[in-house]
């Protein structure tokens, strides 16, 4: 890879960073560990073509065009942190991502199951997930940090929560809703 290639696949992953919150070379293959695909089977369920797959996870190609398939990332992210605590089981997950496959967007409140604990509460990683979806639905990691810039003078509480739920990691934003909680 020469120069020009090194520091346009740098730029991808950086816009990458800023639209989803990580370079999605690592959101993917996190996805795939997680819940157990190659990826072609990730790149079926997202409805991607495996060679888009690829260059998106190498950063050749900075953006995911189709806001559906953006949809379904959010959905998998949600579907991957469930598995992970343990509230969706391995046979689940496979019905889920049949679901997830079958999805054309919209709220990404109404595709998800709501997830709870044995009181039938909803786990603290599960809310926090459900507040960090909404945001990435309505704007990208940038413009979420860019909003927060703005606000961070005059309200810079407000300011906190957008950096860390829209465009931080979600054991981040765990501990900020439980130091939060009153």
């Amino acid at each position: 890879m020469d120069a020009a290639q090194q520091e346009a696949t740098a730029r991808a992953r950086e816009l990458q960073r800023n639209w989803y919150g990580e370079p999605l070379g690592a959101l993917f293959r996190r996805l795939i560990d997680d819940l157990g695909l190659n990826q072609a089977r990730l790149a079926g369920v997202l409805g991607l073509s495996a060679p888009m797959l690829s260059q998106l996870m190498s950063g050749q190609r900075a953006k995911i065009g189709n806001p559906a398939v953006v949809q379904r990332v959010q959905l998998l992210q949600e579907l991957s942190g469930q598995v992970a605590d343990g509230t969706v089981s391995a046979a689940e997950a496979t019905d889920r991502m049949d679901e997830i496959k079958k999805s054309q967007g919209g709220s990404v409140l109404s595709n998800t199951v709501h997830t709870t604990n044995s009181s039938g509460a909803p786990t603290v990683k599960r809310v926090v997930r459900e507040i960090q979806s909404l945001l990435r639905s309505v704007a990208a990691a940038g413009d979420i940090i860019e909003a927060a810039d703005t606000l961070a003078d005059s309200h810079p509480e407000l300011a906190e929560f957008l950096r860390v739920y829209g465009a931080g990691r979600t054991a981040d934003a765990v501990a900020h809703y439980q130091a939060h909680q009153s």
